[in-house]
């Protein structure tokens, strides 16, 4: 019997769940204005040159402000970090500032950069691809901070249960 839609999503999503990826927010800048969110999903796409593939939701804020944006910021979380990914993933940028409540710093292409980060690092929006729900911005780095030591990052499991600042 073949598999139904049903039971295929639900064995993506067992898998997608296990894999457990480390948590990053995106920060942007663009026309004076600041925008940051918790990003769901991304991923180096390549070695040479390097790439990075940040994928922001068509309705968060961030996403917007990315579109008249040249740069991104990609900061990854620590194991700590999860009262950060509460206020990037569970809050919307169109109802508070988000960097009012965030200890940050301006950085390369006057992105702003996060603190209380693991690291980050900062590229060019090189390209976008509509993936459906989702738009990938390719992301050429530029500049990056790698924390000292080798802490563990924040995990996908750590904010299963966060409900979105809006709609996915």
């Amino acid at each position: 019997m073949p598999p139904t839609a049903r039971t295929t999503n639900s064995a993506f999503d067992s898998l997608i769940a296990r894999a457990d990826d480390s948590m990053w927010i995106v920060t942007t800048v663009a026309d004076g204005e600041r925008a940051g969110c918790l990003m769901g999903f991304g991923t180096q796409v390549s070695i040479t040159p390097r790439r990075f593939l940040a994928c922001l939701s068509k309705t968060n804020h961030t996403y917007r402000v990315a579109l008249r944006a040249d740069h991104l910021a990609l900061h990854l979380l620590p194991a700590d970090g999860l009262a950060l990914a509460q206020l990037f993933g569970a809050e919307t940028g169109t109802e508070i500032d988000k960097f009012e409540h965030s200890d940050w710093q301006p950085g390369p292409h006057t992105m702003p950069i996060l603190t209380a980060a693991a690291g980050w690092f900062a590229g060019k929006i090189v390209q976008t691809n509509d993936f459906g729900d989702h738009v990938g911005f390719l992301i050429d780095p530029t500049a990056a901070q790698a924390a000292t030591g080798d802490a563990p990052p924040l995990r996908f499991s750590a904010v299963a249960g966060l409900r979105p600042g809006h709609r996915a």
